[in-house]
């Protein structure tokens, strides 16, 4: 190990491993602002245009793409050939390598930068010398993090030499860096361009978190990308693969709400949601929907938690609580049991981050644009004889607003503040009514006079009778199903108002 070339935006920690090289004898090359910082260290620095030959030019596009660095890089220092041409062109070898690249991501979090900024941003010598030195790793050691900077001197300290092992996930890292780099560049010209579904896709995704497991012990499970940053835990225990499943589902229907809400999940299902003059209020009729799955449940408020709230929900075990923010006196009171997880929400950044849904399937991943929209209110039409009242109108955009956010086949009642029943994720949208209307009798909720909401339109006309039955007077649907003409006609011969939306919110 006789030469390293140290050429790094994110400069955290060079200069100790620059020391560390130093005082192994090792020639350290460098470039721009990384050769300043190591120079005011005092550490001997060679300028990699001393190497060259040939200066910076274009604005320090180009400095490092030259044969005799490249060269320096990618040859194989076992292949005579190799060596022979090296020793004819006057290439020496370079055995290390600490790149990381421009600063991309940071220029593209920040709302000021213009796109000719971006573009300036996009680095091409530093991935060009991470790539050829990964590719050569057996004989370039590469490293693209500060935190491998410890590692590697360390074994260097030791032996003068990095293990193959080591080398070869140094490499691993290498390649991951440069792709994820050109994967953020891809996907913000892909915005920038207005391409949603590209033919070729790249996800530009962090490890934030892994995992004590996933769904279940036996699997394995880690979070990437920026979840923790529109999350922020504030106590408890790690969050597990399923409490994050369900604060995602039980955040985004909080999101539907502009006034004090309060939204119960279980099993990314809501089991009750209530709305009100406040959120005690709201507690109440989201609690009364379903008093028993509230227990290990996911709850979330759309306003501050106070400690009158807090002193309501305590004795009650809720596995993770969201909110905006909460008081002193509330964090004092739900911070004393110790797991329950407390949860931070930034809805707008929520929202902002909802463009686009992703499932995986066997060998590949759907993708689809996200369901932000709730409904066409100019859509809207009134399918049957009577008209609804005002109450009745406010009651099924209630209804309406949940349903999106339950598992198909779903059915909600609802009064215009309150869930009162919701059957989710059936075979049948009748089952889906009759277990929402068992539900409720267990509950002790009186349906009469309710709204009822179906995600998806009835394909006969017995689910629309099970709700009338129940005493629901209004229906909110989609339509579009070639019966619909038979469950209008079920509709008045019942006197309920329907409302068909247009609009269909499957969730599968």
């Amino acid at each position: 190990m006789k030469t390293a070339l140290l050429s790094v935006s994110d400069k955290t920690g060079i200069i100790e491993f620059a020391q560390s090289l130093h005082a192994l004898g090792i020639t350290i090359l460098s470039t721009g602002g990384t050769a300043k910082a190591l120079r005011d260290a005092g550490i001997p620095v060679t300028p990699v245009s001393d190497v060259t030959n040939f200066p910076e030019i274009l604005d320090g596009r180009v400095k490092t793409l030259h044969p005799k660095i490249h060269g320096g890089l990618l040859a194989r220092l076992d292949n005579s050939a190799h060596v022979q041409q090296m020793e004819q062109h006057g290439i020496a070898s370079i055995d290390i390598v600490a790149v990381n690249l421009y600063p991309f991501e940071q220029t593209l979090a920040n709302p000021a930068s213009t796109h000719a900024d971006l573009v300036e941003n996009i680095d091409i010598g530093g991935p060009a010398m991470v790539r050829a030195s990964a590719k050569n790793y057996e004989h370039t050691v590469i490293i693209t993090s500060p935190t491998d900077y410890d590692t590697v001197a360390q074994h260097l300290t030791s032996s003068n030499t990095v293990p193959h092992a080591v080398r070869l996930d140094l490499a691993r890292k290498a390649f991951a860096h440069t792709a994820a780099y050109d994967a953020r560049i891809a996907t913000w010209l892909a915005s920038e361009t207005q391409t949603t579904f590209p033919t070729e896709s790249a996800l530009p995704l962090r490890l934030e978190q892994t995992l004590r497991y996933g769904e279940n012990p036996h699997q394995q499970a880690a979070l990437y990308g920026s979840f923790l940053s529109t999350f922020n835990q504030l106590h408890g225990k790690e969050l597990s693969y399923n409490n994050i499943m369900d604060i995602d589902a039980a955040a985004g229907l909080a999101a539907e709400f502009s006034e004090p809400s309060v939204v119960i999940v279980k099993h990314t299902n809501p089991c009750g949601v209530g709305s009100g003059s406040s959120l005690v209020d709201a507690w109440h009729k989201a609690f009364a929907t379903d008093n028993v799955s509230p227990f290990g449940g996911i709850v979330a408020f759309t306003h501050e938690v106070d400690e009158a709230l807090a002193e309501l929900i305590h004795p009650i075990f809720t596995e993770v609580l969201i909110a905006p923010s909460y008081s002193q006196g509330a964090l004092a009171t739900l911070q004393k049991k110790r797991d329950r997880r407390l949860m931070v929400v930034d809805y707008a950044r929520l929202s902002a981050a909802s463009a686009t849904t992703m499932r995986s399937v066997a060998g590949g991943m759907l993708v689809q644009t996200a369901d932000n929209q709730l409904l066409d209110e100019s859509a809207l039409r009134v399918v049957t004889e009577r008209q609804p009242t005002d109450a009745e109108h406010q009651a099924m955009m209630f209804a309406w607003r949940v349903a999106k956010h339950v598992k198909s086949n779903a059915i909600v009642y609802a009064l215009a503040d309150r869930t009162l029943a919701i059957g989710a994720g059936q075979m049948s949208r009748l089952d889906s009514a009759r277990i929402a209307v068992r539900k409720a009798a267990d509950a002790g909720l009186d349906l009469n006079g309710c709204a009822v909401a179906s995600d998806a339109f009835f394909p006969f006309a017995d689910g629309l009778l099970q709700a009338a039955e129940a005493g629901a007077t209004c229906v909110i649907q989609p339509g579009g199903s070639v019966r619909d003409d038979e469950v209008i006609a079920a509709a008045n011969a019942n006197n309920l108002a329907m409302v068909f939306t247009g609009m269909r919110h499957f969730r599968h």
